[in-house]
């Protein structure tokens, strides 16, 4: 985080990946949650359902002045579009967190700190079902960035997701917890 307390993140896809709820999210939990300031905002491109969609996200211990994200702490590629098109608004020394098997471009020599999520994979083989996969991207965010507490998060998927996707929202959000906790083993240590 910047020295305000301040971190802006970006989540970049398609329409219908869910970027628009994962900002939403962790905007409430940031703001409901822990107390902090949080402003959302969100674009889509001209396409209906599979065009170009953005959400993003400042969360900051001070209040807001300007809403528009212009370098990202935190960027969540969905797809390679998404990365594409907000990869340039991702600061030095930024994370990245890339859907697996979406983005294809080459990240192990790049400027960020990268991680590689299977999220679309992970969705698909636990739920019979893509639509979940910004869940599980959600919750490796939340376990490797530390943005907010994992309860506050869990908390805000509650009470921010649809009654039809309550509770499958709340296994995928777990299953990125999970999934970024193998990533990082001694994460729970630091």
């Amino acid at each position: 985080m910047k020295t305000n307390g301040k971190v802006e993140v970006v989540f970049a896809g398609a329409g219908g990946q869910g970027v628009v709820l994962s900002a939403v999210i962790l905007g409430a939990a940031a703001t409901v949650y822990e107390g902090k300031f949080a402003v959302q905002t969100q674009g889509y491109g001209a396409e209906a359902r599979g065009g170009t969609s953005w959400s993003s996200v400042i969360i900051s211990n001070e209040e807001i002045g300007f809403p528009e994200v212009e370098s990202c702490d935190i960027l969540v590629a969905m797809n390679q579009r998404g990365f594409d098109e907000h990869s340039k608004k991702l600061r030095e020394g930024g994370t990245l967190l890339a859907d697996e098997d979406l983005v294809k471009a080459e990240l192990s020599k790049s400027k960020w700190k990268a991680y590689r999520i299977p999220a679309t994979k992970l969705s698909e083989q636990l739920f019979k079902n893509r639509m979940y996969a910004n869940m599980i991207m959600l919750g490796a965010l939340a376990k490797l960035t530390r943005v907010v507490g994992e309860q506050a998060v869990k908390k805000a998927v509650n009470d921010n997701s649809p009654k039809p996707t309550k509770k499958t929202n709340a296994e995928a959000l777990q299953r990125g917890l999970l999934f970024a906790e193998k990533i990082l083993p001694d994460i729970s240590s630091v």
